[in-house]
């Protein structure tokens, strides 16, 4: 302690960051493990091919993603503040917590809803979100499989809504405001259990709330891509027509079609390199068709 305490405070915060990534590392992996041996879906090695890759996933998407998160979300709490009627931000002010917290959690999901489906439709962003997709073997750690920048930009389009609706008040006192940590809280804790390799379903629940069944889908390698962009409530896929969910079966495989880095450091790379080389695939015909013309 006495060591921890003689560090500089950058130094000492990065221990304690390395040292809470580490706990909240061995309680996930006492929770999903044990389940995915119970109710797997597909038989896989625990020690699976990619695992140390995504272990370091794991680390780097609990770190930088909310560094790099700071500025966006000064700015976007600066300009809703300025922009919203401060009749909408009272009338959402007024809302007890519970209730406040629910409408911020729907109207966050629709703004990841689209942030995420853009990335499939839109070339550019297609290449930071095909590193999350060319996981070929799906398991809880697969959630932090994923780009920062892609992380970035969908948790910036979950909150837009929430901050113009005056759900997430940043600017209203000196006390930090929980709901937007108990959205994003929550939408991170469910999304390792729809990445689990668990066959779970919640039948008629499931059109309440995501499963593994539902979001296993939106990772098929080739059958019915572009569906299933919600990461907690489904129906905004049946409002916006991109639902499926067939009542047996679940996908044959999953991934991209294409070369990819095995590497940690060569998949965050990736994006930046000349199109061909860091769009393999897209799952989306109308993307295909502009990374084609643009070639």
């Amino acid at each position: 302690m006495e060591i921890l305490e003689s560090l500089p405070q950058p130094a000492r915060q990065f221990l304690l960051d390395v040292l809470r990534l580490s706990i909240w590392f061995f309680i996930l992996a006492v929770i999903f493990i044990p389940l995915e041996r119970m109710f797997a879906e597909k038989k896989q090695k625990i020690f699976r091919a990619g695992l140390a890759r995504d272990i370091g996933y794991y680390i780097v998407n609990s770190l930088l993603p909310k560094a790099l998160l700071v500025v966006p979300m000064a700015a976007l709490a600066w300009t809703m503040h300025a922009l919203v009627p401060h009749a909408v931000l009272a009338a959402a002010g007024h809302l007890p917590l519970w209730a406040r917290a629910m409408a911020a959690l729907a109207a966050g999901e629709v703004g990841y809803y689209w942030g995420h489906r853009w990335e499939h439709e839109i070339p550019f962003l297609w290449r930071f979100h095909s590193i999350h997709h060319n996981a070929e073997e799906m398991d809880w750690l697969v959630n932090s499989h994923a780009h920062p920048l892609d992380i970035v930009f969908s948790h910036f389009c979950g909150f837009v809504p929430m901050y113009a609706l005056g759900l997430a008040r940043p600017l209203a006192g000196h006390q930090v405001d929980p709901v937007p940590l108990i959205v994003m809280l929550l939408g991170i804790m469910w999304g390792y259990f729809i990445h689990a390799n668990i066959n779970w379903r919640f039948g008629w629940l499931s059109f309440l709330v995501t499963t593994p069944a539902f979001h296993h889908w939106h990772h098929t390698r080739r059958d019915h891509v572009d569906r299933n962009y919600a990461s907690m409530l489904p129906f905004v896929d049946l409002i916006f027509g991109s639902w499926y969910m067939p009542k047996k079966q679940w996908p044959k495989e999953y991934g991209i079609d294409g070369p990819v880095d095995p590497g940690l450091m060569g998949q965050l790379l990736q994006p930046f390199a000349p199109v061909a080389a860091a769009v393999p695939h897209f799952e989306s015909a109308a993307a295909v068709e502009s990374v084609q013309g643009n070639l």
